[in-house]
């Protein structure tokens, strides 16, 4: 699996997915209509290193780092209770080998927020985080309705493109 296969596959299988590229990633927001200024994360593309994120060695050739946010259920699942916060600039403490590819890890920085990750999925991986997309994908829906509720359902004013 490569970065664009991936992308493709999160913005053809769920809707209301807005990707915006950034600090050498792409973030995948779950924003139906732009409703929200930003929407809710869902999942990430990494691609490079960045000031408080070196633990996977993205610099590496042809490395990049699927990042999805599954909730605290299915992170205990898969890992246990998460970790705690990791200092500033710092990773979480386990005792993974966030270097690893195709392996389904805690996410150095964010697991303390049952934030999960893979390097360089291959297919069969890819095919054990469809469930974990899923899951991502179902939870920023909730927290949107929650959000697009706390703010009085204002929606944006940009026009919608048909």
């Amino acid at each position: 699996m490569d970065e664009s296969s991936i992308a493709r596959y999160i913005l053809d299988r769920f809707p209301g997915i807005v990707p915006v590229q950034a600090w050498g990633e792409t973030s995948f927001f779950y924003n139906p209509g732009r409703a929200l200024p930003r929407g809710v994360y869902f999942a990430t593309l990494k691609s490079s290193d960045g000031d408080n994120d070196r633990a996977s060695q993205l610099d590496r050739p042809s490395v990049f780092r699927l990042n999805i946010g599954v909730g605290k259920a299915i992170y205990r699942s898969l890992f246990g209770a998460p970790p705690g916060r990791p200092a500033a600039g710092g990773v979480v403490d386990t005792a993974h080998d966030f270097t690893a590819l195709d392996t389904v890890l805690p996410h150095p920085v964010y697991g303390w927020m049952s934030w999960v990750c893979v390097l360089n999925p291959g297919p069969a991986t890819f095919e054990s985080v469809k469930p974990l997309l899923a899951e991502a994908h179902g939870l920023a829906e909730q927290k949107f309705r929650k959000r697009l509720g706390a703010a009085g359902g204002v929606r944006s004013m940009r026009p919608t493109v048909t």
